[in-house]
């Protein structure tokens, strides 16, 4: 097959691409270069393979979208956009250019390259659990961390939409455009309501990506804040697990069209940030100090997904429960140190030489 990605050098983009490739698929990136990790990976990525095509253009850019566009593609995946709520609440105008104008014109340059939606590509909108920003269930302290009242299966697709904070509604709004193409215009269209994705090539940072942020910040020394009482908890998904769930998505067009999925670890791969620092002290061996401050605006103080409906429909399920991912990710740390410390320093972050 033949599969476009936009935000192709962003780190599910990068990790989705060589697994696309291993399996024999034609992958075509899409980006911008704006993130500061880009580069990076992108260099990985043609390093791994020469002959990659690359096109380096913007979702919000009409002429970009149409030329891109032009050969076909048997499904587009778009990865493309802001991702951090604390940024757009700095900058909404950009958040919202970003992710809700981007993926309207993308849809629209979709549509207009094919008027018959039979022939069109499948399209995968990456898409967040910040669209269900207020849950109506309760919280309460469980087992020393926070848990849903009584939702032990985790949140479902049943959950009602509730955006909060600039990046809750930008990405909540391309979530529902991506649905109704398909039941206004036809067009094949998925949105995947994604949790707390992680892995190699995740260059985090304090705003986004906490998993992959403290393990950075615990193996170069780095300050580490908990933003609330470090109680809260997410369900982990490794990045090849989500690469799988995107293969699955391809291969069943007709299945999948018009549906939302909330694509997570689910309840067995739930972890507190506590917790999290706890693993990176035994597996680093040493104390990692943490300092503490209010919670931000739009944070959950938990949530996982019920991934039963993926389960049903995409036969996938993750396989990589969390301590194994943390592992690989320390891995990929300790093999990419250079890299990772240049990163860090043209950030502006001072690392430790040890």
């Amino acid at each position: 097959m033949r599969f476009l990605i936009t935000g192709g050098a962003g780190f599910i983009g990068c990790n989705a691409a060589r697994r696309f490739r291993e399996r024999g698929h034609e992958v075509v990136l899409f980006d911008n270069l704006v993130r500061a990790a880009a580069p990076y990976n992108l260099r990985w990525l043609q390093g791994l393979s020469p002959d990659l095509s690359f096109f380096q253009g913007d979702v919000t850019r009409d002429e970009d979208l149409r030329a891109v566009l032009k050969e076909p593609f048997d499904a587009v995946f778009h990865l493309a956009g802001q991702v951090a709520v604390t940024t757009s609440i700095l900058d909404p105008v950009s958040d919202y250019d970003s992710n809700a104008l981007g993926t309207f014109r993308l849809l629209e340059a979709v549509r207009r390259r094919y008027p018959d939606p039979a022939r069109a590509p499948l399209l995968l909108y990456a898409s967040t659990n910040k669209v269900y920003g207020h849950l109506s269930c309760g919280e309460t302290l469980r087992d020393g961390r926070w848990d849903f009242q009584d939702l032990p299966g985790g949140v479902s697709e049943q959950e009602s939409l509730s955006f909060e904070s600039p990046y809750g509604c930008s990405k909540g709004a391309a979530d529902q455009y991506v649905i109704d193409y398909h039941r206004s215009f036809g067009l094949p269209t998925v949105s995947f309501r994604q949790s707390c994705i992680y892995g190699p090539r995740q260059f985090g940072e304090e705003d986004q990506g906490w998993v992959a942020w403290f393990a950075l910040a615990a193996c170069f020394r780095l300050p580490i804040t908990f933003y609330g009482d470090g109680l809260q908890v997410r369900d982990l998904l490794w990045v090849e697990d989500l690469a799988d769930a995107y293969l699955a998505a391809a291969t069943r067009r007709e299945t999948v069209a018009g549906k939302a999925y909330n694509i997570g670890g689910g309840p067995a791969f739930r972890m507190s940030l506590t917790e999290l620092i706890e693993l990176l002290r035994n597996r680093l061996d040493r104390d990692i100090p943490v300092s503490r401050a209010p919670a931000r605006l739009g944070d959950q103080r938990v949530f996982y997904c019920d991934v039963g409906k993926a389960s049903r429909d995409l036969d996938w399920r993750p396989t990589v429960e969390p301590s194994a991912g943390v592992d690989r990710l320390l891995a990929w740390i300790g093999e990419s140190r250079a890299e990772i410390a240049d990163f860090l320093q043209r950030k502006g972050l001072a690392v430790h030489a040890g």
